[in-house]
């Protein structure tokens, strides 16, 4: 198979979808899984740490897209940013933090504008507090050093992803053409 060493296998999570183009995105596949549910527990728990233990993984993202850059957003745009395509589930969130106070929204025409609340800023900041505390420390006990060498891979690893994102929802457009 491409990609593959002598004697190593590929770590896939479904053998019968690899490619002999292409083993190394079946591996990249599996990592994105596991990678993705690590992240999705690590942001509900470390939400959790920080004082909100009723908050979903996709509450936790809108309220800090919300709390970004102190300004205004729109149901839209969150979804945008998020790259989230069922737009009431953005929404649903959205309530819920409104609902605990995390988050206002203000009615311009027809559009509610969002922005953080006092208790929702100070969520996001206890929430970083628990994240520089707890993840942010692990990079240099992972690499080392202070995580100089690990934080350019992963800046790296992060340019990789957006693009491969385009790559997916080019994908997912042709199939839904098929």
């Amino acid at each position: 198979m491409s990609g593959e060493t002598p004697g190593k296998r590929a770590i896939v999570s479904s053998s019968h979808l690899v490619s002999e183009r292409a083993a190394e995105l079946s591996e990249f596949e599996f990592g994105l899984i596991i990678a993705s549910h690590a992240f999705d527990r690590w942001a509900v728990r470390c939400m959790a740490a920080a004082g909100l233990a009723d908050l979903s993984r996709l509450d936790v993202l809108v309220l800090h897209s919300v709390n970004h850059r102190a300004r205004d957003k729109k149901l839209a745009d969150i979804c945008f940013v998020l790259n989230v395509e069922d737009a009431h589930t953005v929404s649903y969130a959205l309530k819920k933090l409104v609902r605990l106070g995390l988050v206002e929204g203000t009615r311009r025409g027809k559009e509610i504008h969002y922005a953080t609340a006092a208790a929702g800023r100070d969520a996001c900041e206890r929430y970083r507090q628990v994240r520089e505390d707890c993840l942010v420390a692990a990079l240099g006990v992972v690499s080392g050093t202070r995580g100089g060498d690990l934080n350019l891979q992963i800046g790296n690893l992060a340019d990789l992803l957006r693009a491969l994102s385009g790559l997916y929802d080019q994908a997912a457009r042709a199939a839904t053409s098929l």
